[in-house]
Order: C-alpha cells, then sequence, then structure tokens
C-alpha cells in the first residue's frame, strides 16, 4: 500500500458564487457565474455551490442551464423546509428539488435561541425539519448536505441541542454535516475542542467546517477543524463573503497540499498540476469583479514572494529555498527580487502549454515573451483575465498571428436627444475607416449602438471583405473598465468579453490607453484577430 492510498480524504466545497456573492459591491451575473464555475472545476474542488435557485432571477436562471462542469459536484444551496409543511407543499424547497444540481446544502438552525426567537417554532420541530428534508433531497436522488448555522454558538449555549441537530442530519441520511461559525467569532482552540466532541456524535468523514474571517481566524479555525476530525472545508475565492469575508480557499488549498502537517496525512482532488492555476484563478475572480488584487494576499499576491535589493534578496537569488517556505512556482506564483530579474520563465511556459503552444524553456523567446509582458504589465496590462490577448502576444513574438487589417482611423460621436416618442435618449454613432489586407482601397463603416464601445464594434465588424464569414456570430458581451492611475493622464485599462453566438465559445482581451475609447477599441481588434486566428482565415 503506497503512502499516497494510506492518507485521508479531504473535500473542497466552494461557496464563491454564493456567499462570495453577498460580499458589499460584488454582484455576479449569470456569465460571469458560469466562468468562475469553469476557473474553479479546472482548479479541481470537488463541490461548487452555485446559488439558491428561486431564490433571485440570476441563481434561478443560472440553474436552468447547469454550467458543463469536469469534476466538481454542482451544488445548490437553501433552506430546510418549513415547520408546519410537508417537503411537496413548501414551493422553495421544491425549487431545490427540482433543480439542475446534484447537491444541495440546507442551512438549519442549531442554536436553540435561533429555534424560538427567529423561527418561532418548537426544538422538536426544527429537528424534525432537518429529517424530512434530508431525507426528500435523498429520494430525489440528490446529495445531501445541512449548513448548521451558528453551530458554536449554540454548542456553548445548549450543547445538547446542536449536537442534536448534527446527530439527526446524520441519521436521516446526510453525506455532510457542516458546522458554521457564521459570526466569525469562535477562536480556534475552541474550534478544534467541540469539533472532537462532535465526533463523538458524527463521524468526521461525514463533517465539515465552515468559518467566517471576522477575527481573521477563519483559515487558522478551518485547518483546527481539520486536525480535529472535519474532512470537507468551505470557503471562497479571495475570501470573498459578507462582512469580513469567509475562509480563504486560496490560503487553505496550498496550505494542505504544500505543508507537511497537513501534506503528509491528508490528500484532496487539487494536484499538484492544479495547485499552479490557484494564482491564474485568484486574479481571474478578482479581473471579473473589476477589483484591483490584494497584492499581499499570501500564495498568490503579487507581493507574495517578493524582495527588496538588501541581504535577504542576495541570499535568495543563491538559495531561494531556504528564505521562501514554498516555491513561488508551485502555486503559479513569481519570485520577485527588485535588483535581479529571476524565475518567472515556467508561469510562461505553463500558460503557453495551457494555450497550446509548445516551446522549450531553453528558447530565447521564452525569456523575450516574459520580459514584454512584465514591461507591458508595467504600462498597466493585466493578462490574467485576458488569455486571448496573451495568446496573441505570445504568438505575434513567433511570426504566427497575420495582418489580416489595419484600423487606419476611427471616431465616436456621442448625441443626446429627444426621439419621435418624446423621450430623451443617449445614442453613440462610430465610422471606422479599415485596410484589409491585399485590398487597394479602404473600407469605410459607420454603425450606431447603445454606447461608444458598443458602437465602435459594430462599426469594425461591418464590413472586413474576405473575413466577413469568420466574424459574422461575433458578439459582443461585456467590457469592464478600471482607472489605474489618477489625475489627467490617467491610464484606463479595459477588458472585453466576446462570444461566438454559433459555438458559445467567450474569449477576453485587453487594452490600455489614457484614453477609454482607445483602450477599449484596442481590445476589440485584438478579439476579431483572435477569431480570425482561431478561424484560421489565411492573408490571401
Amino acid at each position: 500500500m503506497t503512502a499516497e492510498m494510506t492518507k485521508e480524504r479531504l473535500y473542497l466545497f466552494d461557496t464563491t458564487l454564493r456567499d462570495g456573492a453577498q460580499t458589499m459591491g460584488v454582484d455576479f451575473s449569470v456569465d460571469d457565474k458560469r466562468r468562475i464555475a469553469t476557473v474553479l472545476d479546472d482548479l479541481g474542488v470537488d463541490y461548487i455551490e452555485g446559488g439558491y435557485p428561486g431564490a433571485n432571477p440570476t441563481d434561478t436562471e443560472f440553474f436552468a442551464t447547469r454550467p458543463a462542469l469536469k469534476r466538481a459536484t454542482f451544488t445548490a444551496f437553501g433552506m430546510t423546509k418549513r415547520a408546519g409543511r410537508s417537503a411537496s407543499n413548501d414551493p422553495g424547497f421544491q425549487a431545490l428539488l427540482q433543480s439542475s444540481a446534484d447537491a444541495v446544502c440546507l442551512v438549519a438552525k442549531s442554536w436553540d435561541y435561533h429555534v424560538r426567537v427567529a423561527l418561532g417554532i418548537t426544538n422538536e420541530e426544527n429537528t424534525e425539519s432537518v429529517a424530512e428534508s434530508v431525507k426528500a433531497l435523498r429520494s430525489a436522488q440528490k446529495q445531501a448536505m445541512i449548513d448548521c448555522e451558528h453551530f458554536f454558538d449554540g454548542f456553548k449555549a445548549n450543547k445538547a441541542y446542536a449536537l442534536e441537530v448534527a446527530r439527526t442530519a446524520y441519521e436521516s441520511g446526510a453525506r455532510w454535516i457542516v458546522l458554521c461559525d457564521t459570526n466569525g467569532g469562535t477562536m480556534p482552540h475552541e474550534i478544534e475542542t467541540i469539533v472532537a466532541e462532535v465526533t463523538k456524535v458524527v463521524p468526521g468523514d461525514h463533517l465539515g467546517i465552515h468559518t467566517h474571517n471576522d477575527t481573521e481566524n477563519a483559515v487558522a479555525n478551518s485547518l483546527a477543524a481539520v486536525r480535529a476530525g472535519v474532512r470537507q472545508i468551505q470557503g471562497t475565492i479571495n475570501g470573498l463573503g459578507e462582512r469580513c469575508g469567509n475562509a480563504n480557499l486560496t490560503s487553505i488549498i496550498p496550505t494542505l497540499l504544500l505543508k507537511s502537517a497537513y501534506a503528509d496525512r491528508y490528500t484532496t482532488a487539487v494536484t499538484s498540476e492544479r495547485l499552479m492555476k490557484i494564482s491564474h484563478a485568484s486574479r481571474v475572480v478578482d479581473e471579473i469583479l473589476n477589483r484591483s488584487p490584494n497584492r499581499h494576499a499570501p500564495y498568490v499576491g503579487e507581493s507574495a514572494f517578493a524582495t527588496k535589493a538588501g541581504i535577504h534578496a542576495s541570499a535568495i537569488l543563491k538559495e531561494p529555498e531556504t528564505y521562501e517556505h514554498v516555491a513561488p512556482e508551485s502555486v503559479g506564483n513569481l519570485r520577485r527580487v527588485m535588483i535581479s530579474d529571476q524565475a518567472g520563465k515556467s508561469n510562461v511556459l505553463w500558460e503557453l502549454e495551457r494555450r497550446g503552444i509548445k516551446l522549450d524553456k531553453s528558447d530565447p523567446r521564452v525569456a523575450e515573451l516574459l520580459e514584454d509582458v512584465k514591461q507591458r504589465e508595467s504600462m498597466g496590462y493585466a493578462y490574467e483575465g485576458a488569455e486571448a490577448s496573451f495568446e496573441l502576444l505570445a504568438r505575434r513574438l513567433m511570426g504566427e498571428v497575420p495582418r489580416y487589417f489595419q484600423v487606419t482611423s476611427f471616431r465616436v460621436s456621442v448625441e443626446r436627444r429627444f426621439n419621435a416618442m418624446g423621450e430623451q435618449i443617449t445614442l453613440s454613432t462610430a465610422d471606422v475607416q479599415v485596410q484589409v489586407n491585399g485590398d487597394k482601397d479602404p473600407v469605410w463603416s459607420i454603425a450606431s449602438g447603445t454606447g461608444p464601445v458598443h458602437a465602435l464594434d459594430e462599426a469594425l465588424r461591418k464590413d472586413l471583405g474576405r473575413y466577413q464569414k469568420h466574424i459574422e456570430t461575433i458578439e459582443l458581451v461585456d467590457y469592464k473598465v478600471r482607472i489605474l492611475t489618477a489625475g489627467t493622464e490617467a491610464v484606463t485599462r479595459v477588458l472585453v468579453e466576446s462570444r461566438d453566438r454559433k459555438t458559445g465559445e467567450r474569449w477576453f482581451t485587453v487594452g490600455v490607453s489614457p484614453n477609454i475609447v482607445d483602450a477599449s477599441f484596442e481590445a476589440l481588434i485584438d478579439s476579431i484577430t483572435y477569431k480570425l486566428l482561431k478561424e484560421g482565415a489565411t492573408l490571401h
């Protein structure tokens, strides 16, 4: 028997799309959720909680057509059936049963104070609702989980009842009973002590932990719970969540895989190869939310492995393993030493391979591309969320991107006026002059749109001559704008999302300029060029 076979399995439950959506200023669209779900699935988490079907239009639409997950179990969130009603006579509960989810995580009261005050029912009625809800989910062939809300507060107030709720869920057939530190106020030593007691009632391989970060202990509390016996960990990418956030999976996952106290005892579905994608996953989520990444985030932050010149810097160049607690490449990050250009090639090679570009690490073009990326990032570009632009950058370096067309000029006007119905409207009009490769005369195209970027997109795609057949099904899905520097010469970064209506394929491109329209147009040109390249369009 190998050492790997003797390790205990830990299960990772991501609730970014549900708990993360409760973060102040975060509002996921359906398309955002689909993209993040793909990133999480690629990372290797076991469960992806998509939201609460039936509770709001976004979640309802998201569950109407389940995402194409390759590994993760698609999970819905909801509440146990209401007391005094059968499962079949509770519309909210029925929406969960009829959803496209493979598993359902139900929140249940485990603090008798909340049962009495918030629900206004007896303790017995509450445990009966838990039991009947779990049985109904199992009858519907869905994996059942119970989130025991405010479990640790409930345990301190009435230990016997908190344990009864957990026991009831387990004996009714719940796969996981998750102990929640809902207000984030429990300390690590308390977590470890209480979880150890719960394992006497519910086996640890059926227990999960869900912590909030109100005392900056969510990660520590999750790890303490693992030591005490739980085998499922719930959290979010970048620690998103209400108030101070949830347990941060971008810290928990590397710790489980790279720190011997956990790596020697446990195994997860996140392999060493997939772990190299965790920095990418972190930054993609930030780009989707149009937020600046936390430079100082452990493992995945830009400064996580950065050292200024001095004694440490010179030592790191000679023996990096003695100064860094883990290798930055293991989590897809970079070593940044201000006096030297170290590391980075492995990250570029990994990204190139992911895009289907094979280069040997000794190929001088790898270093050239790395230097180009660094220079462009110093100007404001970011390629974590704009993979199509990165691929174009790499393939241009290798001479693989034909110059299909050249925009020689463009102009945009915005007009606010009253239409024939007496309604005030704002209309954008763009005209673009394009020189298509091989054509003698330039092409002028004029189009209107709901905004300057939409108008430019419509005008640019209106007539590209012999390339038109390749781009007819492209549409602009979304674009996000971030002001990177303040002042009159502010640098603007625009991230554009495009989609092929026929195939459903999506890609992201980036543009940077002091002028928001110019930055947008750069990203749009990349978008069309990328599509032509993927379609195999030729110059003649």
